[in-house]
């Protein structure tokens, strides 16, 4: 644990040094703004000063960044899920679940006339559900063939041959859960009787 926990504070040095350089700021400059002596920021920039949050601060207030941010620290513990956009065929997901496998959620934008590629409906292992946020989104499962308008939701075994897009000529933005091998989700229409 130590060790780690020498290693983010090592870090630390090098990203004020780049934070301060990035925004073009000088050493005397930002001693003004956080009434730190310019001794004490060169030598903290160096790795000659150990950072302590009384200097850690001021520092993250100047550089208008959070005090995570500065020390690099590990994400461990902060509930907010991040979304790094995917993009596929034109289409992009965004993730809003950390953990891999089991049941997962996803935001996508459909942009009118996507997916590009392959227009032959896809089969393969898991169990989805869709509600549309807005937009219009077209939904082609086994022998159906449908549109579904912003409220509207669907779910179905993705082992059917199925083929999603947007026929309209405005984004579809669209919350997605899918689960591998079959796993459903189960939607309560109201909070069960006390």
């Amino acid at each position: 644990m130590a060790n780690n926990e020498d290693a983010v504070l090592a870090a630390v040095g090098p990203r004020l040094r780049a934070l301060r350089t990035q925004r073009g700021t000088t050493l005397h400059q930002l001693a003004e703004a956080t009434g730190i002596s310019v001794s004490t920021l060169s030598r903290l920039e160096s790795g000659g000063r150990r950072p302590t949050l009384e200097l850690l601060l001021p520092l993250a207030k100047a550089h208008q960044v959070s005090l995570d941010d500065l020390v690099g620290a590990p994400a461990t513990g902060d509930p907010r899920v991040r979304p790094q956009p995917i993009v596929r065929h034109g289409v992009t997901f965004l993730p809003l679940t950390r953990r891999s496998g089991g049941l997962q959620a996803f935001k996508q934008i459909f942009p009118p006339g996507t997916p590009t590629g392959d227009a032959a409906p896809k089969t393969h292992e898991g169990y989805e559900w869709l509600y549309v946020l807005s937009g219009r989104l077209r939904l082609r499962l086994a022998e159906h063939d449908l549109v579904l308008a912003a409220g509207e939701a669907a779910e179905f075994d993705t082992h059917l041959p199925h083929r999603i897009s947007n026929p309209g000529p405005e984004p579809a933005e669209v919350l997605s859960l899918f689960g591998p091998q079959g796993e459903r989700l189960h939607v309560r229409a109201r909070p069960r009787a006390s």
